[in-house]
C-alpha cells in the first residue's frame, strides 16, 4: 500500500474519500450501459480498509452503492473485522447476497486472530487472503468448518519483497482440495521460492506466473 501510495505521491497516513471514483460502480457509458458490468468483482478500499475509522461517515454511502449493483459482486477485505458489527446497513440480516467479506491472515498469528470472528460473522460469502503470505499458515482447523467460501493467496510485491515459497501455497492448496473449498494463487509476489531457487518476478508478471503454478497445483 505504502509503496502504491507514493508511486501517485499520496500520504499512506491521511484517508480521503475519492471523489472521482467513489461511485464508479453507478457511472453508464453513453450508450447507457454500466461502465462495470456486471458479474464484476470490485476490490473495494484496494489501498485502504473498508471498515477503517477514517471512512465512518462514507461508508453509509458505500452500502447504498453497493445495493444499487446486485449484478456485481463486492469484495470487502479488511484487517479490521472486530469493527463489523458497528458498520452494517440496517438491512444487512445474514448478508447481502453480492458481498464477500474477507479477512487478510498474513501469518499464523494473523489468521489466529481474524478468522475466528470472520467465522461467527452474519455473511453469506466468506473469504481468507493469505496475502501478502509471510509463512505457511495452517487453515485446516478453519476450512473443515464449511464457513470459508474460498482462500486466495498471493507474495509480497515491489521493494524489499519478502520471500515468497511455493511449498507454503502448495500445502495450503491442498489443505483447501481436502476440504472442498475455492483456492485461488493470485500473484507470487516479487521474491518466489521454487524448488530452492529464488526466482525474481517483476510485478507485471506475477500474475502471469501464478496462473502457471495454479496449472501446477490442478494436476496434485
Amino acid at each position: 500500500m505504502d509503496f502504491l501510495d507514493s508511486k501517485r505521491d499520496k500520504d499512506s497516513n491521511i484517508v480521503t474519500k475519492n471523489i472521482t471514483n467513489f461511485n464508479l460502480p453507478l457511472k453508464k457509458s453513453r450508450n447507457g450501459e454500466y461502465k462495470i458490468p456486471a458479474e464484476t468483482e470490485v476490490a473495494t478500499c484496494f489501498t485502504s480498509d473498508f471498515f477503517i475509522e477514517e471512512a465512518d461517515e462514507w461508508r453509509s454511502d458505500a452500502w447504498e452503492i453497493i445495493k444499487k449493483r446486485p449484478d456485481v459482486n463486492f469484495l470487502i477485505c479488511t484487517k479490521r473485522i472486530e469493527r463489523f458489527y458497528k458498520n452494517l446497513p440496517s438491512d444487512w440480516g445474514l448478508g447481502y447476497d453480492n458481498v464477500i467479506i474477507a479477512v487478510t491472515a498474513e501469518n499464523q498469528a494473523m489468521a489466529d486472530k481474524r478468522i475466528p470472528i470472520l467465522l461467527e460473522i452474519p455473511s453469506k460469502r466468506k473469504a481468507i487472503l493469505v496475502s501478502p503470505i509471510l509463512e505457511y499458515v495452517d487453515l485446516k482447523r478453519y476450512l473443515k468448518t464449511g464457513k470459508v467460501n474460498e482462500v486466495s493467496v498471493g507474495g509480497e510485491s515491489y521493494d524489499n519483497a519478502r520471500i515468497c515459497d511455493f511449498e507454503w501455497i502448495k500445502k495450503i492448496y491442498l489443505d483447501c482440495k481436502k476440504y472442498n473449498v475455492k483456492f485461488d494463487f493470485h500473484q507470487t509476489g516479487s521474491n518466489f521460492l521454487m524448488n530452492g531457487k529464488v526466482y525474481k518476478i517483476k510485478h507485471h508478471d506475477e500474475h502471469n506466473q501464478a496462473k502457471k503454478g495454479m496449472e501446477y497445483l490442478k494436476k496434485l
